[in-house]
């Protein structure tokens, strides 16, 4: 800026007014251009120079300060990420299962928590019964509606799929059975891959709550046709089967590690807007770990 100021001053005062000096002033303004220009070039692409995506990343942290949005911390219990680049100088932290090709309990294991839902509905509808579901967001305590061709607009039975590491426990049961209160329906359906408290069984058969663990879920299954059960193994293998979904958007998430270098976790692809998280299964690292959501839908 000051060079630039230098070699417009002449122009402006006149040649009269500065007299001798104009030729000199003019040089100086141009040897400060020509240095600010090679500075800027270097803090753009010089060695040590940020990269655009750090960039972007320190210009949307300064957009959120200056509105007055609390920044993320290290006291925070999920840090800061960056999308891991698929490449070989950083290849993939994840695992990927083969595509299973028969059902078995290990299917269940890698399929992430939309497919079961698909999967679930799809088992429904060939037991006869019309479903109605959504594919993210608040679902009000119900993935699954049931209906009958006879009464298409009202609600039979309602089904619920956890995808989880812990059994269920009673207070995702109560939930449930207080939407079949506020919605006059009879029949309930909880599918929890990992199974169920004993408190929540015992609840379930008090109030007309069928649970099914995960050989439940498979002994269903098996007693469908052999067509049937391979149109059910494609709905729960279908696309990217094992990369979850983001309950909120709907979306698949990608692959993101902290930039401590931390354990990989999966990352919302709308981040900033959307901060949904999961741990990478234990299934995809080799290592035991617990499967944690930060949304109030879905897996968790």
């Amino acid at each position: 800026m000051a060079g630039v100021i230098l070699v417009l001053l002449p122009h402006v005062l006149g040649p009269s007014t500065v007299g001798l000096a104009t030729e000199s002033l003019g040089s100086i303004g141009w040897l400060l251009v020509a240095g600010g220009a090679v500075l800027l070039w270097l803090a753009s692409y010089g060695p040590g120079a940020m990269d655009p995506e750090a960039r972007a990343d320190e210009a949307v942290r300064g957009r959120r300060g200056r509105a007055g949005v609390r920044l993320r911390d290290a006291a925070d219990p999920i840090p800061e990420a960056r999308p891991v680049i698929a490449s070989a100088q950083v290849p993939s932290a994840v695992s990927v299962a083969p595509r299973p090709t028969s059902w078995g309990p290990d299917v269940l294991d890698v399929v992430e928590w939309r497919r079961l839902e698909a999967l679930v509905e799809a088992l429904f509808r060939q037991a006869g019964f019309e479903t109605r579901s959504q594919s993210h967001g608040a679902d009000g305590g119900v993935d699954v509606w049931l209906h009958t061709p006879l009464a298409p607009e009202k609600p039979v039975g309602v089904v619920q799929c956890k995808h989880h590491r812990r059994p269920v426990g009673v207070d995702k049961v109560r939930e449930l059975r207080g939407v079949m209160a506020a919605h006059g329906v009879g029949r309930g359906q909880f599918v929890s891959t990992a199974g169920f408290t004993p408190d929540a069984l015992a609840f379930g058969r008090a109030n007309e709550i069928n649970l099914l663990d995960g050989a439940a879920l498979l002994a269903l299954i098996s007693r469908r046709t052999a067509e049937q059960q391979a149109s059910l193994l494609a709905v729960a293998t279908e696309g990217e089967f094992w990369r979850p979904t983001c309950a909120r958007c709907g979306i698949k998430m990608a692959e993101r590690t902290a930039r401590n270098g931390g354990r990989p976790f999966w990352g919302c692809v709308n981040y900033p807007g959307c901060r949904s998280t999961l741990q990478v299964r234990s299934s995809q690292l080799g290592v035991e770990r617990e499967e944690r959501v930060a949304d109030a839908h879905g897996p968790a």
